[in-house]
């Protein structure tokens, strides 16, 4: 054999083998809402996990949920965006990226350019590096959060140089529902129609621009985060004469709730209309097969639980406010924000479809969180992680196993910066919960899970032996846990 015919022939052995690893290589879609409660998501509903909520009109989640693996118990770790979107991109609590609270953006009346809270790509490995080192093409489409790039000098912080092969969307934390402005190929500009269809068109044109190659996908949506209104009219109909259930609370604004309620719905069956779209989109691809869908949320959302509105920055929802010096046992400390880990703010939806992989129905009972992603995407890609992480890969729950070891506790935490201070840690085990807040007396709340599912009798000060054991068993947890400690 020839030098050339030898050299030829490992040419064309190397590009097959390429080719074959590419193939084996599953596509990746997330699609990660904005402010989307658990109880948004009409199967969860209807399985009875919810009450005090209406049904929301999301088939397409629903879809998805019944061909691959619901979580019934998955967590964020702060509940608030960007601290939350910094540990599900890193797999890293956000106080060890030092960033505590949302990240103001440029416009913003607290926006300081002195004094910018930024993830630096120079310290930080995110989703989107980790699966390009794996030879993923990476998009993401709509709200990043985790920094401005748009003043001079901060070209560095954009989403590109977190390992994204391309980004449109969001500038900053926010923007409007309808005509939104946006960035594309580096421009901002205005664009007409709702912000919801707008970013979609564009996710489903990275897919059908990468369809030839595994790609990665992240698309991050506005909604169903506030301003809810606009929405399209078939997202506005199934609660067009809706009185909606809500949470009873005393001296509750229920006017109020009610019409919040029906725009908050309204606004995620715009994400479930567009999910639809994108599930047809690799369907018409012939890309299903070969395409894990993740369908999770930055965090949690309350309206009307505990008489607040909104996450972990609440804001209370009672005509008179707050209601009183004391509010279940916990110190006010503010006359508009209640500052608070509660499950509503905490637990998230999370769906996965992973054809071949994943059996069509799974019910995942094990507590997860969104450190859990970037381990799993590791081990999907193959590419090693930092062994200290604390997350750990989903796969065997995906792939309908019980491992005996798996431990169900949560650690969370939240630093309310702006319009309140606070200083929050949470330990929850599957019966208990202990929240302290180092900043406030008076605010620490401890909660019997079993018996208080809906976590409204604080019982920090209860006397009782047992009870007093299990702060103390919990505090010690926390403590070791807490990475700022």
């Amino acid at each position: 054999m020839s030098k050339v015919t030898f050299f030829a022939l490992a040419v064309l052995l190397s590009i097959a083998t390429a080719i074959s690893a590419s193939a084996a290589k599953p596509n990746i879609v997330i699609v990660l809402t904005d402010d989307q409660a658990p109880w948004a998501f009409g199967s969860a509903v209807r399985s009875g996990q919810y009450r005090e909520v209406p049904t929301a009109a999301t088939p397409n989640l629903d879809r998805l949920a019944s061909e691959g693996a619901v979580f019934r118990n998955f967590f964020c770790t702060t509940p608030v965006c960007s601290p939350a979107r910094a540990s599900f991109m890193t797999g890293r609590y956000a106080s060890e990226l030092g960033i505590p609270d949302f990240i103001p953006q440029p416009g913003h009346k607290l926006y300081d350019p002195k004094h910018e809270v930024r993830m630096d790509p120079d310290s930080t490995i995110t989703i989107a590096e980790l699966l390009k080192k794996a030879g993923y093409r990476t998009g993401l489409v709509g709200k990043w959060h985790l920094g401005d790039w748009t003043a001079p000098g901060n070209a560095k912080f954009h989403p590109t140089r977190h390992g994204f092969d391309y980004f449109m969307g969001l500038t900053g934390g926010g923007t409007t529902p309808e005509n939104p402005m946006l960035e594309e190929e580096g421009v901002v500009r205005k664009f007409e129609g709702l912000t919801t269809d707008i970013l979609t068109d564009r996710a489903i044109g990275f897919i059908q621009r990468n369809k030839e190659h595994p790609f990665f996908l992240c698309l991050a949506t506005r909604a169903p985060h506030g301003k809810w209104l606009p929405v399209a009219p078939q997202d506005w109909e199934p609660y067009a004469e809706l009185d909606p259930t809500i949470p009873d609370y005393p001296g509750l604004d229920v006017t109020r709730i009610k019409k919040m309620m029906r725009e908050y719905l309204a606004s995620t069956s715009g994400v479930d209309r567009n999910l639809g779209r994108l599930l047809d989109t690799l369907d018409k691809n012939q890309l299903t097969d070969n395409t894990i869908v993740i369908f999770t949320s930055d965090h949690g959302f309350n309206m009307g639980h505990h008489g607040i509105w909104h996450k972990g920055n609440g804001l209370w929802a009672t005509k008179k406010q707050p209601p009183g010096e004391y509010h279940n046992g916990t110190r006010v400390i503010s006359d508009k924000y209640r500052p608070n880990l509660y499950d509503e703010s905490l637990r998230v939806p999370a769906v996965v479809r992973w054809p071949g992989v994943v059996a069509p129905g799974t019910i995942v009972s094990n507590t997860a969180t969104a450190l859990d992603v970037f381990p799993t995407l590791a081990q999907v890609a193959d590419v090693s992680v930092d062994p200290n992480l604390k997350g750990r890969s989903l796969l065997p729950l995906l792939k309908g196993e019980r491992p005996g070891d798996w431990n169900n506790d949560v650690y969370a935490e939240y630093d309310m910066i702006h319009y309140a201070t606070a200083s929050l840690r949470c330990y929850r085990t599957d019966r208990y919960k202990l929240v302290r807040d180092d900043h406030n007396e008076g605010c620490d709340e401890f909660f019997d899970l079993l018996e208080d599912p809906s976590e409204n009798h604080n019982l920090i000060h209860d006397s009782r032996p047992e009870i007093q054991q299990k702060i103390q068993e919990l505090d010690t947890r926390l403590r070791r846990h807490s990475p700022s400690r």
